[in-house]
């Protein structure tokens, strides 16, 4: 497929987020019951660089930090311990009613018993990011980055982050970098302001080469009609996720590329994980398979991770899929919010079964 990064691009992997933090109790205990918690710097945009960042590619993460702030310092010392490079400015605190790194509370589950989320995100810092904030022209032009990724989540953040996303995107695309999206939508962050993100999502669609989402994500967020409702087993939702691409291919003639993930869950501690690719109308399928899960959060970022890592690589559309396939289960069986492979033969022992000791 003709589908290619700049391979003399600095950094392989760029992206625009909200860096914030995630604690989660030890032992898959409840949230409420707990005293212990593990403590992890995260955002969805940087756990999709993570998977090439940890393969040895270069990937720049475009934030804001809060000054002086050990939170901050924190996050820091995470990204550079998972070969993230960052840049962004710091922001003085203002006091304990300012600006802040958003907090995420969330216990994994087990068995019948689902994991829980709670997102306190009140004064987030990275609501105030602005194109200002980077040197665009030094970035795409001169330092050059091969994929742009951009989510949902930071593009409707905020009405700054919204624009930010929209002006780097621009100037990414007028540089010849290929543009990400994953389209991500959340009901909360859309409130209000549903026609409004719904011209500036279909604004960012138009600048993709691709597109990362379910067939709800394309109708919430770019107002895509959607085929009459199916069945709910596999092949009525493949079926329909085809008839919406086709759809999308006809809107954005642009995308070359739409996936998403495939997902049954038949407790906290087991899923089955499909996913499916489209790549200039060629369909490529993972059918469901059995995976066991410590913590689900992040498995959709590691598919994500894994797809766009294969499109850096060169390699063919079907290997996208199954890298990608094996990343997001490579994530689901970590306590992190992010796929962290080793190697690539360890994502490709996931994905074959492989389970066997290795010495």
């Amino acid at each position: 497929m003709n589908i290619h990064p700049n391979e003399h691009a600095r950094y392989a992997l760029a992206t625009v987020t909200s860096m914030g933090v995630r604690i989660s109790p030890l032992d898959r205990m409840p949230v409420h019951d707990s005293n212990l918690f593990y403590l992890q710097a995260t955002s969805a945009e940087s756990n999709v660089l993570n998977v090439a960042a940890s393969l040895g590619k270069e990937c720049l993460v475009l934030t804001r930090f809060v000054e002086g702030s050990p939170i901050a310092a924190f996050i820091k010392a995470q990204l550079r311990a998972r070969n993230l490079r960052y840049e962004g400015k710091e922001i003085a605190p203002d006091g304990p009613w300012g600006v802040r790194h958003q907090f995420n509370v969330a216990d994994m589950g087990f068995g019948l018993r689902a994991p829980r989320v709670w997102n306190d995100r009140a004064g987030e810092v990275g609501r105030t990011i602005t194109e200002d904030d980077f040197d665009l022209e030094r970035i795409f032009s001169r330092e050059k980055v091969g994929i742009l990724h951009l989510s949902g989540l930071i593009a409707a953040m905020s009405p700054k982050t919204t624009q930010c996303c929209l002006a780097v995107a621009r100037a990414a695309k007028a540089h010849g970098t290929l543009i990400s999206f994953d389209l991500n939508y959340r009901a909360s962050f859309w409130k209000g302001r549903e026609a409004e993100l719904s011209e500036a999502f279909a604004e960012i669609a138009k600048e993709a080469d691709i597109l990362i989402g379910n067939e709800e994500d394309f109708q919430l967020c770019l107002g895509l009609k959607g085929p009459e409702a199916g069945g709910k087993d596999l092949s009525d939702k493949i079926d329909s996720f085809k008839a919406m691409i086709e759809t999308v291919r006809r809107t954005y003639p642009n995308v070359r590329v739409c996936a998403t993930t495939l997902r049954q869950v038949l407790s906290a501690n087991e899923h089955l994980w499909g996913a499916i690719l489209c790549a200039d109308g060629e369909w490529f399928v993972e059918q469901l398979r059995p995976i066991p899960v410590m913590d689900r959060i992040g498995g959709g970022d590691g598919f994500s991770g894994g797809l766009l890592y294969g499109v850096l690589s060169g390699w063919e559309p079907q290997k996208w899929l199954q890298f990608g396939w094996a990343s997001g289960a490579l994530a689901a069986s970590s306590k992190n919010d992010y796929a962290e492979p080793a190697d690539e033969k360890q994502v490709w022992d996931i994905y074959a079964g492989n389970a066997r000791v290795q010495r």
